[in-house]
């Protein structure tokens, strides 16, 4: 079994534990990511050992192929000196250290391959783990909102249409009783308080004011000759008062000449 192997039965079993006891969805989604992220510091130092060990491997075989040059040089200088025999066991060194060389070559190279291998699980793993984070942050929004809707569904049913409509219907006639014992009560202050009868002495004094202002008006028309100059308005209504009192004491006059003995 591969690291990824053991760490994908990890994470299923921690998965499997935490959706079989899981209460709060956000605090689970959140542990799910926290053991996510132990898992990939895991991996990321078992990955590192193995790339240590491939570079280990190839040292060791860059060493043994050193060697082999080393003694194929030494080979090189007995021939010149006249000794082929020691020319001969340098050559034989120089093939051991070659044969170990390439040994350690072909398993470097299985090592190597082996190790991308790891580190393209190891970016798909990181690139799950973001994925998980952004689909956490999506479920818990969906979490809400399901939240959101089983409260209003759940008050939705507790509250019948009939009964909240009637008690916007009883909460209205109180209000509109309230406002007509305020109105009352503002009637009454006026009648005992002597409000009323400086209300009445106002409306006077308003109808008053029309009244003068109608008689500059027509002074001001007649003054711009508009209209046919004459007495003031109140000359006037003196003068009529007048005239109506003459009349009166002339039909006096006559009942008393009428009379026998007058």
């Amino acid at each position: 079994m591969g690291i990824f192997d053991r760490l994908a039965t990890v994470i299923k079993s921690n998965l499997n534990d935490l959706i079989s006891s899981a209460e709060n969805p956000e605090k689970m989604l959140n542990q799910i990511i926290i053991d996510m992220r132990d898992q990939l510091v895991k991996a990321k130092q078992q990955v590192a050992a193995a790339i240590a060990d491939e570079k280990r491997l190839r040292d060791q075989a860059d060493a043994e192929y050193k060697q082999a040059q080393d003694w194929e040089q030494k080979a090189m200088l007995a021939i010149k000196e006249g000794r082929d025999d020691l020319a001969k066991q340098a050559l034989v060194r120089q093939s051991e250290h070659v044969l170990h060389g390439q040994q350690l070559e072909q398993t470097w190279q299985a090592h190597a391959a082996e190790t991308e291998k790891l580190k393209t699980s190891l970016r798909d793993l990181n690139d799950k783990i973001e994925e998980a984070k952004r689909k956490k942050n999506l479920l818990l929004a969906r979490q809400r909102r399901a939240q959101a809707q089983k409260r209003i569904s759940e008050t939705m049913s507790s509250i019948s249409e009939k009964s909240a409509f009637e008690a916007f219907a009883r909460m209205e006639e109180k209000i509109t009783q309230n406002e007509r014992m305020i109105k009352a009560s503002s009637e009454i202050d006026e009648e005992f308080s002597g409000d009323r009868l400086q209300h009445d002495f106002k409306q006077l004094e308003r109808v008053a004011g029309t009244a003068s202002a109608d008689a500059q008006l027509t002074a001001l028309k007649q003054k711009m000759g508009l209209l046919p100059k004459g007495p003031p308005v109140t000359q006037r209504q003196l003068g009529t008062g007048a005239r109506e009192e003459s009349v009166h004491d002339a039909e006096v006059e006559d009942i008393h000449d009428d009379q026998p003995g007058g």
